[in-house]
């Protein structure tokens, strides 16, 4: 199957599961891909990921900036348990991201499932996406886990 067709699926099934992103991100890669605009694939590959966390950061830390959230705010952070869970589980999703990175890597093609779970995460589950990122990472936990399981059972 051709890389447009891919694409045009994508398109789809973004539109059908209610997800934008992945519709728009589909679209323009068409675009790109049917204008002659490919050559800069390369580019978009290596770099289109720190670009967008970099924007994600920027809108995340936007209440900094404008000062909704002040010092005062966060040092309860630090000291309840609350701010200590929310700490730890922000040091957890940066390692699940990273361990889907590596995933999305090596097995590129594991996008179509993530994109497909995803969207049946937004129908069935009332879920927000977040990105193929934390996907990817939650599937790569599990693929190390079962991957685990699945070898001790076959020794």
């Amino acid at each position: 199957m051709s890389g447009e067709i891919l694409l045009v699926l994508l398109i789809i099934i973004g539109l059908m599961g209610n997800s934008p992103i992945i519709s728009t991100a589909a679209s323009l890669l068409l675009i790109f891909k049917l204008t002659s605009l490919d050559r800069f694939f390369p580019t978009i590959e290596r770099r289109g990921l720190e670009i967008g966390l970099l924007f994600l950061t920027i809108a995340v830390l936007i209440p900094f900036a404008t000062d909704q959230i002040k010092w005062k705010d966060i040092q309860h952070l630090f000291t309840s348990w609350y701010g200590i869970v929310g700490l730890t589980g922000g040091a957890l999703a940066t390692y699940l991201n990273q361990k889907g990175l590596l995933l999305l890597r090596v097995e590129p093609e594991m996008i179509i499932g993530l994109v497909i779970g995803s969207i049946a995460g937004i129908i069935f589950l009332h879920g927000l996406p977040v990105g193929p990122l934390m996907a990817a990472g939650i599937t790569a936990m599990f693929v190390q886990f079962f991957g685990r399981r699945n070898n001790e059972k076959k020794e």
